[in-house]
């Protein structure tokens, strides 16, 4: 019998390592899997390859991705919008790497590494540092720049080729799951999240929720799905 409920989040992460590939769902604060995130950290993993729409404010006590990047765990981080101070100051002292991804072209690439494509052209980036090799990814002796983009022209208009994003693990947030794995998003939580469980090879849910699903309320099917926990609640 299919039962992908694990008895907490430490045991759904156990093989999370150090230097992994991680995508975490969510947009701004909507949709993040903070428990999932808080016991990533209590792991103590490091070095890890973090790709998320955006990287926190860099507030004192922030949870989520935020924590993992104040807590330096984070070796390079693909994102559109890298919004954290005290990210950025690692960054300009070559201690980190940015992967900056244009917000659609990053969810396409997750929607391709799940679709099993194996590149798409699109005109965002054409004529920037993004596309041409000029965007710093790491400041320092050797400098480290973006490498150049494959460009072609299609009907008159420049088009730049984009790979999959097939990380090793996704950290992921969803309103309702049941034991199969098959999962509902509430509203805007719906963002990366159903794409970031779809690329990745092993893919954790934090489930606010978890009893049953009537077959038109699926959002994401189970087999997308590794390990389910639910969302442990607020103290009071």
């Amino acid at each position: 019998m299919i039962d992908k409920i694990r008895a907490g989040a430490a045991a759904a992460l156990e093989t999370v390592h150090s230097g992994a590939s991680v995508v975490i769902g969510g947009f701004g604060r909507t949709g993040v899997p903070v428990d999932l995130i808080d016991a990533l950290c209590a792991r103590d993993v490091r070095e890890l390859h973090v790709i998320a729409n955006n990287g926190g404010q860099g507030l004192p006590g922030e949870r989520g991705i935020g924590r993992l990047l104040a807590e330096n765990r984070v070796k390079k981080f693909s994102c559109s919008f890298p919004v954290n101070p005290a990210f950025f100051r690692r960054y300009f002292d070559g201690e980190v790497e940015i992967e900056l991804v244009p917000q659609g072209t990053l969810a396409e690439r997750l929607r391709a590494g799940g679709s099993g494509l194996g590149g798409f052209y699109t005109p965002t980036a054409a004529g920037t540092i993004l596309a041409d090799g000029g965007f710093v990814m790491r400041h320092g002796t050797p400098e480290k720049t973006l490498p150049p983009k494959e460009q072609r022209v299609i009907d008159g208009r420049t088009y730049v080729l984009e790979f999959p994003l097939r990380p090793d693990f996704a950290l992921v947030k969803a309103d309702r799951a049941d034991r199969y794995g098959n999962l509902r998003f509430r509203l805007g939580a719906r963002n990366f999240n159903p794409l970031a469980a779809m690329a990745a090879r092993t893919t954790v849910v934090q489930a606010d929720h978890i009893g049953s699903l009537a077959p038109d309320d699926i959002h994401l099917p189970g087999p997308f799905v590794d390990h389910l926990v639910r969302t442990e609640p607020e103290a009071a």
